[in-house]
């Protein structure tokens, strides 16, 4: 019976990084995501496009479908969302408009990426104050970059927070 050959070397070489990555904490991390929209099949596009793992070193995601804006508010005011793609189109509130709101009056705002009909309407998310923009149909690859990116730089920030003392402010799409 042949000897089982270990995948790790054993000469103290570093561990490739697929390895560190997918056993680091950041990875193991769960993420809540709040995706809102008035129509459910908008929700369930956001959630389909970004899907449960966006990229392995972000970790696994969580959604929180909300489809009013007092859900939105709470859930940001209580601290429970660690992002929120917000539906631009959204009725009778739309998210652009949460957005700002939520910028101008949480301390430690979530990030937030609005979700735009036109491409042309990507110039509103400076006004919006979100972080990023996608525009539909949502691209399943560009969806899950830019949640994954996102996700990043708060996580990044979120750690040396931690260990600082106080968080940098968000760079702003």
């Amino acid at each position: 019976m042949a000897a089982a050959r270990s995948r790790f070397p054993r000469d103290g070489s570093p561990l490739p990084l697929a390895f560190l990555t997918v056993g680091s904490p950041v990875a193991q991390r769960t993420s809540t995501v709040l995706v809102y929209s008035h129509r459910p099949e908008v929700r369930e596009a956001i959630v389909i496009a970004v899907g449960r793992r966006p990229a392995p070193d972000v970790g696994r995601v969580k959604f929180l479908e909300v489809g009013g804006i007092a859900e939105v508010l709470a859930a940001a005011d209580a601290g429970e969302v660690d992002l929120a793609i917000l539906d631009g189109e959204a009725q009778p509130t739309g998210g652009m408009g949460v957005s700002r709101q939520l910028k101008n009056e949480i301390d430690d705002c979530p990030p937030i990426i609005v979700t735009v009909r036109r491409r042309d309407d990507r110039w509103l998310a400076t006004w919006s104050q979100a972080d990023a923009v996608l525009v539909h149909p949502l691209d399943p690859l560009t969806a899950a970059e830019t949640v994954a990116a996102v996700l990043r730089r708060s996580q990044a920030e979120s750690d040396t927070a931690d260990t600082d003392g106080a968080a940098a402010p968000l760079e702003r799409g």
